[in-house]
């Protein structure tokens, strides 16, 4: 029995609430079971110094877990003066996999910056960050086209994202802290909509796992980015 009462192969509740802040042309609020986190997209009409003059776009993220997001108080990576090394590989994470899906030629020379706030923390922050930051891209894009800034949309699919592990020898699908604290293996998996890989995480937590226990995991995780599509497309259509 989980923690939760979920059956070995189920999601946590997930909600996407479109527009929920008043600015940002693509705001959303993901809630995975006790997880939520605010993703909101700006456009700025500039990119990076590195990709300047070549006419393509840029998609990047910016991740926090703020103070007030966990039992125990967070402080803000801005009163410590830098980012942590999670932080940045969160946020590095989240930027690669909405590029993935992405037709950066078609942006022009603009940047759409996800900004990825965790307010309550429950496991899972950097997966509901995937999962929330493609709605939140979807719906600048389009913005962006009914403003007729853009002519094509540059989102070639969707993304999205969940984890799978092992707890006491039994592979489980998204798990929430309390698992992922006492898991011997934790794995997270970024997919397409269409079912490619953009991303794959696993480590064995003091503990080595086999090619069969691989393979539970990847169905897991297959059937969950399923799931989550399914979810995403239809919150992008109320």
């Amino acid at each position: 029995m989980r923690v939760d009462n979920r059956k070995y192969d189920e999601l946590r509740p997930l909600t996407i609430t479109r527009n929920f802040t008043k600015y940002s042309p693509g705001s959303i609020l993901i809630e995975s079971g006790n997880t939520k986190v605010i993703c909101t997209a700006s456009i700025e009409e500039s990119v990076p110094p590195h990709i300047k003059n070549t006419g393509t776009g840029w998609v990047t993220a910016e991740y926090s877990l703020l103070p007030g997001a966990t039992p125990t108080r967070t402080a803000r990576e801005s009163s410590k003066g830098k980012v942590s090394g999670r932080t940045h590989e969160i946020q590095r994470l989240i930027g690669r996999s909405l590029r993935a899906i992405c037709d950066l030629a078609l942006l022009k020379e603009r940047t759409i910056w996800i900004d990825c706030d965790v307010i309550q923390a429950d496991g899972g922050t950097r997966t509901a960050a995937i999962t929330g930051s493609y709605v939140a891209l979807a719906d600048s894009v389009q913005w962006l086209i009914d403003k007729n800034v853009i002519k094509e949309n540059p989102l070639l699919n969707s993304v999205a994202a969940v984890s799978a592990g092992i707890v006491n020898n039994v592979a489980l699908l998204d798990l929430c802290y309390a698992e992922d604290a006492t898991a011997q293996v934790d794995m997270n998996f970024v997919m397409t909509g269409n079912g490619k890989y953009v991303e794959i995480q696993g480590t064995g937590e003091e503990y080595a796992f086999d090619e069969e226990q691989l393979a539970k995991m990847l169905k897991l995780a297959n059937k969950g980015i399923c799931e989550i599509t399914e979810i995403q497309k239809k919150a992008l259509e109320t």
